[in-house]
């Protein structure tokens, strides 16, 4: 006899969600009356980075994915400045006014996904969408402009280390603003090269295939040359009253744990975890992570039904 399926090996009903003009592909593997957890991808990934875990969670929760513009099966902006941050965040706005107008959502972003996050989330249009936070591995842009001014000017006792450390593990960064040569190294290969990349210099198994890695590689550069000199050089002061869960892999090669330190400042509900892990293990290793997003999510909707009772 056949075991029954589970929610997660149901296909996910599609939604295409317009923001301003540009089509973003959405996904949603429903579950009535359940809180919805809403997944931000990173680059160069798509929705389908989150498989592992939307296995552990899909029978608990309504969850929400999409294609970040650009990438997997979402529309290709045409100008560089449409990759800019104010409009992915307007770009997660949609997505949540599309697909649960009536109920905040729980975000949960990695990587790119979690800096373009930070935008909502310090929002304070978009905050009152937001039932909770979790960031992996994604600072917020402006919070790292005044983090590095800081460590610059001399004032803190090991601060120019810091940035010099951090500086190093960006590396790449420099290389994405080179004009077409990131775009040549995709279109060479680096695309089949991917899977062998993670497996060697992060150890990561077991992370689906994307069919639009070489169009996601190529074409998710812009969100790097769009922003970061934009928000390094001209940092916003960005704060958010939205619960924040932080989590950071202490493995991690390109983004450092220093650079969360002054994290509190911004958001003062914050919860911090660390864990001994690469850049992307907790995705392709997502038990721990959907143990963690349970408690969070558990104690915040308790608390939501506490508040509401008369």
């Amino acid at each position: 006899m056949n075991a029954p399926l589970q929610p997660h090996d149901l296909p996910p009903q599609q939604l295409d969600v317009d923001s301003d003009g540009l089509r973003l592909r959405t996904y949603i593997w429903d579950r009535a009356d359940a809180p919805t957890l809403l997944l931000v991808h990173g680059y160069p990934d798509n929705h389908e980075i989150w498989r592992p875990l939307i296995r552990e969670l899909a029978a608990d929760y309504r969850i929400v994915a999409y294609d970040v513009r650009g990438c997997g099966a979402s529309q290709v902006p045409k100008r560089l400045r449409d990759y800019r941050l104010e409009q992915l965040g307007r770009d997660l706005e949609a997505v949540v006014l599309a697909t649960s107008a009536d109920r905040p959502v729980h975000l949960i972003a990695h990587d790119w996904g979690s800096i373009q996050s930070w935008e909502a989330v310090t929002e304070p249009r978009i905050q009152p969408l937001l039932a909770s936070y979790t960031s992996i591995s994604g600072p917020c842009l402006d919070h790292v402009g005044h983090w590095m001014r800081e460590r610059l000017s001399l004032r803190r006792p090991g601060g120019l280390l810091q940035a010099l450390g951090q500086l190093l593990s960006s590396w790449y960064i420099a290389f994405f603003h080179i004009p077409l040569l990131p775009e040549l190294c995709w279109r060479l290969g680096l695309d089949r090269a991917w899977p062998r990349l993670l497996r060697r210099l992060e150890g990561v198994r077991g992370l689906p295939p994307s069919l639009t890695q070489r169009s996601d590689g190529m074409r998710g550069v812009q969100l790097y040359r769009a922003n970061f000199m934009r928000r390094l050089l001209r940092p916003r002061k960005r704060s958010s009253r939205v619960p924040v869960q932080l989590i950071v892999p202490l493995n991690d090669r390109f983004v450092r744990p220093q650079l969360f330190d002054d994290l509190q400042h911004w958001a003062p509900l914050l919860t911090r975890r660390e864990i001994r892990t690469g850049h992307w293990q907790l995705l392709a290793e997502p038990t721990t992570l959907a143990g963690w997003l349970r408690d969070y999510v558990s104690r915040l909707e308790q608390a939501r039904l506490r508040q509401a009772r008369p």
